[in-house]
């Protein structure tokens, strides 16, 4: 990540009196600007592939768009006012990355174009009329984050087919899209005849209390959901499944940094449909005739040096079932 792109996002993250300037100054050049609006922030929000995505359509940041960052940093009762700072500037486009942004960039304006990016279904959550024809001032990308849920379930039951039970950390009551997943979970687990041991965590110290409590209670392995409020704890949830030795299921690539199974969208992608949907509407295509994307390509993650150090045996069938082992 360039120094340029650190500052601007320290800068959003400050509150939208600390940009205006830079979106002014953009807007003074007739530069188009894009407001990214955020859940939470970090190195795994790859911004690159969102660049590359404009760059398809013709548009180099900082020469024929700026991007603005507003960041939630995990508070979703930030993302009202964050949004309302973005329609007061009058940005060129709206950029939505979760449920929940998405659902707050609606509430906030019928008329600023918003590109989203989300893992549940947007026609269910009212956010579009259909996926083939939006009707209104939002589509995007769907992650099918929530559809795959039950896939996800089934990969890490089959690399621990022993256990009768296993933990899911999910995030907040309060976030939309965290209770579809867990819903299609839950489903999955009666299916498999798994009894399932739910976490809902938002915090560093949430996240090591459920540790602590499903290793009392004898879980197996855990699933870990594709909330935004877990992304920032990645690292800690890698570091807590390697003390136990607990099998743990990721979604976005994490069986590269030492979780020892990932299965989900490939994320890179998602962001580089969501760039080329932005550059598309600065060239004035309207939203409302822009079919909603989905996800076609996924990916399954096995960590074998992870796998080493739990001393456990990955099924030769689940081997082959993975698009990357990592040895």
């Amino acid at each position: 990540m360039s120094i340029c792109l650190r500052r601007r996002e320290f800068i959003a993250g400050l509150g939208g009196a600390a940009v205006w300037p830079l979106a002014a100054e953009a807007q003074q050049r007739g530069m188009p600007v894009v407001g990214w609006l955020r859940t939470w922030s970090g190195p795994r929000v790859p911004s690159d592939a969102f660049r590359r995505g404009l760059a398809e359509i013709g548009f180099l940041e900082g020469r024929d768009v700026t991007v603005e960052y507003h960041i939630a940093d995990g508070h979703l009762e930030r993302l009202p006012s964050l949004v309302a700072d973005l329609v007061r500037r009058r940005v060129a486009v709206i950029l939505a990355q979760s449920t929940d942004s998405a659902l707050a960039a609606k509430a906030a304006t019928p008329n600023i174009p918003v590109v989203f990016i989300i893992g549940s279904d947007p026609v269910g959550l009212g956010l579009v009329a259909s996926l083939n024809r939006p009707g209104s001032n939002l589509t995007g990308v769907a992650a099918l984050v929530n559809e795959i849920a039950a896939k996800r379930l089934e990969l890490l039951h089959k690399s621990v087919p022993a256990t009768e039970s296993i933990a899911m950390l999910a995030g907040p009551v309060a976030e939309a899209s965290s209770q579809a997943e867990v819903r299609n979970v839950q489903s999955a687990a009666r299916a498999l005849g798994l009894r399932l041991l739910l976490f809902n965590v938002a915090t560093d110290s949430e996240v090591a209390a459920a540790f602590a409590t499903l290793i009392e209670r004898q879980a197996g392995a855990v699933l870990v959901g594709g909330s935004g409020q877990l992304l920032p704890r990645t690292d800690q949830i890698i570091s807590l499944a390697a003390r136990y030795a607990l099998p743990t299921m990721f979604i976005y690539g994490e069986a590269r940094e030492g979780g020892l199974l990932s299965y989900g969208p490939v994320i890179n992608e998602i962001n580089r449909l969501a760039g080329a949907y932005t550059g598309r509407i600065l060239k004035g295509e309207k939203p409302a005739d822009l079919p909603v994307l989905q996800s076609t390509r996924f990916e399954f993650i096995i960590n074998l040096k992870t796998a080493r150090t739990f001393r456990l045996e990955i099924p030769p069938l689940l081997l082959a079932l993975a698009d990357e082992v990592i040895e």
